[in-house]
């Protein structure tokens, strides 16, 4: 088999193995940040703000 051709079956299982890191990566990126958000706007159901004192995040300014 020609070197050339082994090489480029390499370089190209190398490049599918990155993107499919890449990908599980930014899935996983994606999960953590929603579950973040659901913690912090409050998930459907539940009380996100039962850890906090009276009257935090009663007024936010979202002009800035």
């Amino acid at each position: 088999m020609d070197m050339s051709l082994v090489a480029s079956a390499l370089a190209a299982q190398t490049g599918n193995l990155q993107t499919n890191v890449t990908m599980q990566i930014m899935k996983n990126n994606a999960t953590a940040e929603k579950q973040a958000m659901e913690i912090l706007l409050g998930a459907p159901g539940g009380s996100s703000q039962a850890n906090l004192a009276s009257g935090v995040g009663g007024q936010v300014d979202m002009s800035a």
